[in-house]
This record gives C-alpha cells, structure tokens and sequence, in this order.
C-alpha cells in the first residue's frame, strides 16, 4: 500500500515538473565542465531526462565557453533555443554579454559572477554597464562576488562555480534539491577536492545573512 502511494506521488511530480534550461558560460579553466555535469548529475538523481552541450572556443587559453543543460521527464534536443533560458549562470562578468539571444525578459534570470578577465587590447566595460544592458533582457539579474568570497573563505576562486550553484540553489532559482546537488558533487568530484567543494556549496545559505 505504502509502495502505491510513493508510486503516485513521483508520478504527479512528473506531471508538474516543466521543462528547465540552464545556459552557464564563463571561460576556459573556470569549471564550467563540472558544473555542468553536477547539475545533470543531480537531475538525473531526481528522475529527470536530461540533455547537455557545450560550446566553446579556444578553452585551454581561456577562450569563451558556453555549456547548455536542459531537464525535464523528456528532452529531445541538447540546445537551448534562442530566448528560451531559465538561468544563465556567468562565471566572468563581460561573458554574460555573448549569451544575451537566450534571455527572455519575462522569465530569465542571470546570476553572475562579479568577475573580470582582462581582454588583450580591449577596455572592459564596467559592472554598472553590464547591470544596465542585462536591464533590456531580463527583469531579474543578480551580481555576486564569488570569486572574491571564495578566495577570502576557503583560500581559491576556482570553486566560484560552486558558489554560485549554491547561491542558485538557496534562492530556488533552480527546481533542484540541494541534497541532489550534494549527492552529485560527491559522484563528480575527486576525493581529494571533495571537502573543498562541498564547504564551499554550505557557504552559500549565509549570503545576505
């Protein structure tokens, strides 16, 4: 009997759950790979189909990258159609600017990375630029200086990603459990990195607090 009734619950979640499209893009050496596949990985736990594909240029130098996750009970295509994002996540502040053509202004929201990598020969816009143009795209962008947080908790931006996932997470910006999210970052992540990621995912519930 009980059986039965766990049966039809996960069956009115399928029913419920709408299809989510996640666009993460930073540049090569940020971590964009791995959180693409703890996300995939935490959503695969939670019974979803799930397509993936990244996008990207010269990553070993630091070129752009663009990775794609899209979720739901079926997934037939790996690419995010034009407009069509829930979240873009940006690991580097001026990257958020390539992926402005999947923005919808009435549902996306940019969670972002208030961080910059210098462009050879290039002047860098100002984060009050890129605030005022992600204004013309979507109705909700949040900017955070993960980078910086990470480097002064836990003494390395390379798990800035991991941050923002976890701040993603909090605000249930993604329809994730973050238990999924933990039981992932222990499949993806090797051992010896494994307490760093993890402590930085926790670090997340005390922003704004």
């Amino acid at each position: 009997m009980r059986e039965g009734l766990v049966n039809l619950w996960l069956k009115k979640m399928a029913k419920k759950r709408e299809q989510f499209n996640i666009i993460i893009s930073g540049t090569g050496g940020q971590g964009l790979i791995t959180l693409l596949q703890i996300i995939a990985e935490a959503a695969i736990i939670e019974r979803n189909d799930v397509k993936t594909s990244e996008l990207h240029g010269l990553s070993q130098r630091g070129g752009s990258v663009e990775v794609h996750i899209r979720f739901d009970k079926k997934v037939f295509s790996p690419l995010i159609k034009k407009g069509g994002a829930d979240l873009i996540i940006s690991l580097e502040a001026q990257e958020s600017l390539r992926v402005l053509s999947y923005a919808s202004k009435d549902k996306t929201v940019f969670l972002i990375n208030n961080f910059f990598i210098p462009i050879p020969g290039e002047k860098s816009p100002t984060i009050r630029d890129i605030s005022n143009i992600l204004k013309k795209f979507s109705q909700k962008t949040i900017l955070i200086p993960a980078s910086e947080i990470c480097q002064k908790e836990v003494g390395t931006d390379v798990v800035a990603g991991i941050y923002l996932l976890g701040i993603a997470i909090s605000k249930n910006l993604i329809p994730l459990k973050s238990n999924s999210i933990i039981l992932a970052i222990k499949k993806i992540i090797p051992e010896k990195y494994l307490d760093l990621n993890l402590k930085t995912f926790g670090l997340a519930k005390r922003y704004g607090k």
